[in-house]
């Protein structure tokens, strides 16, 4: 059952806990293969600095390679057993969502207190017996999977902090089965083929596959059915596959939409074909609260080369290829389908550090430990809660942000016609009066001046045009124009405060000496500031 809600600020947590250091539980993950924890050593220093109190099961961390002594080091406190950690805490991070405890013969969510804060993985649209469980607590519930896929919240997001070591880890397993170097060789004892690799969806995943691939020297070919993400492919090296159709697969919250018939059937014409160049295919596609799609058939795989490689990043949610296992690697027909659905698990230390940094700017935005309120009028926050006091939530109202502009579409009315007449006639006699300046300084003024102001006047209009009409992504290299052209003028100035200092001509030598001075040092210190973007 799904109770609304009325948006209100309040805090989570019973008042007497206001007035003390809120209480942060890290149980260990039971979930088999799960080595990742919620907090490290550093997040939680980080968590101690906004006034929280970190409490660990013993050994949470062990198959991270986080020691109890390092947590104890950083002034962390080490339980002996689950049940103590969560009857202890006020605020619990995990994870996987809670599951049966087999040690303890209790469900993880049954230690949860009434009025503390679970912040964890939940996917509450499959998990809807967890919900109820949960709410039952009379609880709050923050799910990590639920943070909105906005500007705002990157730094909250732990979706695509998971993918990106997801993407990177699936091209470390397809290397590890494959049976050659990916970058070509050429040896006294022969010449080995680059491999050839086909990245099905350019999320962050795919592209963390790119970067690791190209890094490893192999060709690298990418798909997707989003147009935007072409230009991200093509900058890391890599060639993106396009097919003829004016459709956007662009949906919301970075994700990709379901596409006609008729563009499925094209782009599964391209893959097939693909299947049979490629030695690798890693596949990404997911679709948030339906199964995975299927793009590689078992067709497709009998047609792949032997020693070729699948890696299937959707086998948790019913996989990309027919022939997936989920959480296996098998062998079809010469053909190797990892399925492997712990792969961030499997960088555990840096996963842990990515996840803990994405709770500790969640609970920095909750307000730390002395000023911690659970805000449903915060886009963010209220996108991210689904249980709320024991209240399971429904989806956040959509953004009036977001709203369709489709109800924009009027017919302009036509009392502003006068108004831009009038515009129209201002710029006409602003026109008149500008070429009424020029008659009157081409009769009167000295023709040294006129010779001066036509190279003015000429280099006004090529700098307005050199500026203008350059896109954006060259006006750093443009820089490097205009400290040229700077330190031309600066030389003219140095020429032209050699005479009278009185002088209308000094004075503007100097001046131009001021200005071109100032342009060629806010260059430098702009180029030096993104160099520096590039420093290890």
């Amino acid at each position: 059952m799904t109770l609304t809600v009325s948006p209100t600020v309040a805090t989570d947590l019973a008042p007497e806990a206001a007035s003390r250091a809120l209480k942060v539980g890290i149980p260990k993950e039971i979930f088999a293969g799960e080595r990742r924890v919620a907090a490290t050593p550093d997040t939680a220093k980080k968590l101690q600095k906004l006034g929280f109190e970190i409490f660990l099961e013993t050994q949470a961390g062990a198959a991270a390679s986080f020691s109890d002594r390092a947590y104890e080091q950083v002034g962390c406190h080490i339980l002996p057993d689950a049940p103590s950690l969560w009857q202890t805490v006020d605020i619990v991070l995990k994870v996987r969502p809670p599951q049966w405890y087999a040690e303890f013969e209790a469900h993880e969510a049954d230690w949860l207190q009434p009025d503390s804060t679970l912040v964890s993985f939940i996917w509450p649209t499959q998990n809807g017996e967890l919900m109820e469980r949960l709410a039952q607590r009379g609880s709050t519930v923050l799910a990590m999977d639920a943070v909105p896929r906005i500007s705002r919240a990157q730094k909250l997001d732990a979706l695509s902090s998971m993918a990106n070591i997801a993407g990177y880890r699936a091209v470390i397993e397809a290397a590890n089965q494959f049976g050659r170097c990916f970058t070509g060789q050429i040896t006294a004892a022969g010449k080995t083929p680059p491999a050839k690799i086909l990245i099905i969806g350019a999320g962050v995943a795919g592209l963390a596959a790119i970067g690791a691939a190209r890094g490893l020297g192999a060709i690298v070919k990418a798909f997707d059915t989003r147009p935007a993400v072409k230009e991200q492919v093509q900058s890391m090296g890599a060639e993106f596959l396009e097919l003829h159709f004016q459709e956007d697969g662009t949906g919301t919250g970075g994700y990709a939409k379901v596409m006609s018939q008729a563009f499925i059937a094209a782009e599964m014409a391209l893959f097939a074909q693909q299947a049979q160049e490629v030695d690798i295919i890693i596949t990404t596609a997911l679709i948030p609260g339906k199964p995975a799609p299927l793009l590689i058939t078992r067709d497709m795989v009998e047609t792949m080369k032997p020693g070729s490689v699948v890696v299937d990043l959707a086998a948790e949610q019913g996989g990309n290829c027919e022939v997936t296992q989920p959480g296996e690697i098998i062998t079809h027909q010469g053909v190797t389908i990892i399925g492997l659905t712990d792969l961030p698990s499997r960088m555990a230390a840096q996963a842990s550090q990515l996840y803990g940094n994405n709770l500790y700017h969640l609970l920095s935005d909750l307000g730390g430990s002395q000023h911690f309120e659970v805000n449903l009028e915060d886009e963010v926050i209220r996108g991210t809660t689904v249980i709320y006091q024991g209240q399971i939530l429904g989806p956040p109202p959509q953004s009036e942000a977001t709203a369709p502009a489709a109800t924009e579409t009027v017919t302009p009315p036509t009392a502003p016609a006068p108004a831009h007449s009038r515009g129209l006639g201002g710029r006409v006699l602003g026109l008149l009066t500008l070429a009424l300046i020029f008659v009157a300084l081409g009769l009167w003024a000295p023709e040294s001046f006129l010779t001066h102001f036509t190279v003015f006047v000429l280099a006004s209009f090529l700098g307005w045009k050199v500026i203008w009409d350059v896109t954006p992504a060259l006006h750093t290299p443009l820089m490097s124009v205009t400290n040229a052209i700077s330190g031309i003028i600066i030389i003219g100035g140095m020429l032209q405060i050699s005479g009278d200092l009185t002088a209308p001509t000094t004075m503007l030598g100097a001046l131009a000496l001021f200005l071109g001075t100032v342009n060629i040092a806010g260059g430098f210190m702009v180029s030096q500031r993104m160099l520096n973007m590039f420093h290890r």
